[in-house]
């Protein structure tokens, strides 16, 4: 029994994990982290000349991946992929289904959250540089998925396509990187007594 525990202490665990295993707990993060992101969608402005708003989504997802872990973060993003496609108007500007232009953002929100969970797991959001590091890939993988299904979904070219779904929001998902950057580590410090 000692040993199993000294095991699991070494093991680098995200946050979640500091909360008592159980089914229950993982079903609840899974749940917890889809109504968090479908929220912060609701957390939109418009811009014109875009069909891409400008949402907290992108941040809830990132915050989700690195508390999570890779597991429960990729269910938590399937289950609000699947439910805004069944018709929950949980999508940025209460859109659902399949038929809108940033769906693809969407998508690059289960592969990011899968990436960010995996590298929290070894310890990408201990410190502010490590964390700015997680967040920058999880952010660029977003991207890497939403601006191609853009140029599909609106039939525009690639330029065009980085116009309209990636430069408006370099700002904005720079400061939602800096506030991730301050929110994990010191996270973990609060908590690391209890680890």
């Amino acid at each position: 029994m000692a040993t199993a525990h000294a095991a699991a202490g070494r093991r680098t665990a995200v946050l979640g994990d500091l909360l008592p295993a159980s089914l229950t707990r993982d079903v609840a993060l899974v749940l917890g982290s889809a109504v968090l992101v479908g929220v912060a969608a609701q957390i939109s402005v418009p811009i014109p000349g875009t069909p891409v708003p400008v949402s907290l989504q992108p941040f809830a997802v990132l915050l989700a991946g690195a508390a999570l872990g890779a597991g429960r973060a990729t269910l938590g993003m399937l289950v609000y992929l699947l439910a805004g496609i069944a018709g929950m108007p949980w999508f940025a500007e209460g859109a659902s289904g399949v038929s809108m232009p940033s769906l693809g953002y969407v998508l690059g929100f289960v592969l990011a959250a899968a990436v960010v969970g995996h590298l929290a797991r070894r310890g990408g959001d201990r410190t502010p540089l490590r964390t700015v590091g997680t967040m920058l890939v999880g952010t660029a993988l977003i991207y890497a998925v939403g601006v191609p299904y853009l140029m599909a979904a609106v039939h525009v070219d690639l330029a065009k396509a980085i116009s309209m779904g990636v430069t408006p929001f370099l700002l904005g998902d720079a400061l939602k990187v800096l506030l991730a950057a301050g929110l994990l580590p010191g996270a973990w410090k609060l908590l690391g007594e209890r680890r």
